[in-house]
């Protein structure tokens, strides 16, 4: 194969040139108008969710989380360290300290058993990351938090149609964040949303969303007027990239089992290298529904540069995924961390590998891409 092969690709049709076309014509490209507003009612309903609030980016609806939590400087917020810096920095522009732990080696999410250890008196709350749409053990995250009165803000960037206990993630603690950026399931280009369940944080937060307004209340016809009551940004998602996503949306069933059946062909392709014990494969511990997000690979760390070079030059664009906040030039110098205090974390990091995956790879790409890799094990082991 000659083609480029690129680890994402946004599943865009005529459905979405037309949807975008249609809102230009009409002129509603504003924020937080009524296209927005059927957009989050549509979301509240498919997610089951009692209200969500449409951003610019899956960053924004953490940042709208804590700022609607009235996280104060000084609060301490659980979070693991193998994510992106948005889950660190919506903690510090509140000015509070994120504690970083560990990961569990076999999905790379939050380890339950080290945030407890982490638990200090300043603790105020704790944020899971549904690492690749595999959910977090959510059941012993909400008895950690119960036992010790914690808020619970899941970081579901990633978990876009995907479940846990039969409950999408993300819907699960007292806050919720997705992304819509263009590498999601589905997207809008940039974009994302704040879900809750919780009536008095949903009102807080629509103020905060709206400047610190209660313009939402005005629209809903419950003040004749409206103003500023409390702090807030601009938080609103436009128009156009709402319809956009509306439109997305609608084919997230579909465009979730095509993954699947795609992670599946992945799955079928590496267990005899598995085997060999050349790599490991992803896992998804049984009673979890993901949305095959991301399809990632441990390879040996002294192996898997060689192996993305090997991938990328046969056109199969292969990558690593974070640098362990903690050991990040920020963490050490900001926040104190000597970059070595993780070593879960250090380790999957050091050793994974990203693969292609979005609903237009075919099965003899994957199968290309799984020959690749068995060429460079075979080379390996000869040499």
């Amino acid at each position: 194969m000659s083609d480029w092969i690129p680890l994402t690709k946004p599943y865009f049709s005529q459905d979405e040139a037309q949807a975008a076309a249609q809102t230009l014509l009409t002129g509603e490209i504003g924020g937080g108008g009524g296209i927005s507003r059927r957009v989050e009612q549509k979301l509240a309903a498919r997610f089951n969710v009692k209200h969500a609030l449409l951003v610019p980016s899956g960053t924004h609806a953490m940042e709208l989380s804590l700022m609607a939590l009235d996280l104060q400087p000084g609060d301490q917020v659980i979070v693991p360290s193998f994510t992106f810096t948005s889950t660190a920095t919506a903690i510090l522009r509140q000015g509070a300290q994120p504690v970083f732990c560990e990961i569990e080696a076999d999905t790379f999410n939050l380890d339950v058993e080290d945030a407890a250890a982490r638990v200090t008196a300043r603790t105020r709350a704790i944020m899971p990351v549904h690492y690749a749409g595999v959910g977090c053990r959510m059941d012993r995250i909400l008895e950690l938090a119960q036992n010790h009165g914690l808020k619970i803000v899941e970081d579901a960037a990633q978990g876009v149609g995907a479940k846990y206990g039969g409950k999408y993630l993300g819907t699960i603690g007292d806050a919720g964040a997705y992304s819509f950026h263009v590498t999601k399931n589905v997207t809008c280009g940039e974009g994302g949303a704040f879900l809750t369940n919780d009536d008095a944080l949903a009102l807080r937060a629509e103020i905060i969303h709206e400047k610190g307004t209660n313009r939402a209340q005005f629209l809903r016809g419950q003040v004749d007027k409206y103003t500023w009551v409390d702090v807030g940004s601009s938080f609103v998602l436009s128009d156009l990239l709402a319809r956009i996503l509306e439109t997305q949306l609608d084919k997230l069933d579909e465009i979730n089992a095509k993954r699947a059946v795609l992670y599946q062909h992945y799955q079928d392709a590496f267990a005899p290298l598995e085997a060999r014990e050349w790599l490991k494969r992803p896992v998804i511990p049984p009673g979890i529904a993901s949305n095959w997000h991301i399809y990632a690979l441990r390879v040996a760390v002294a192996r898997r540069d060689a192996l993305i070079d090997h991938l990328r030059a046969r056109g199969i664009g292969a990558t690593f995924h974070y640098v362990p906040l903690h050991s990040s030039p920020f963490g050490r110098a900001q926040l104190g961390y000597r970059g070595d205090e993780l070593p879960v974390t250090e380790m999957v990091s050091r050793s994974l590998v990203r693969l292609p995956l979005y609903p237009d790879l075919t099965a003899a790409q994957v199968e290309y891409i799984a020959a690749a890799t068995r060429e460079f094990f075979d080379g390996q082991v000869r040499a």
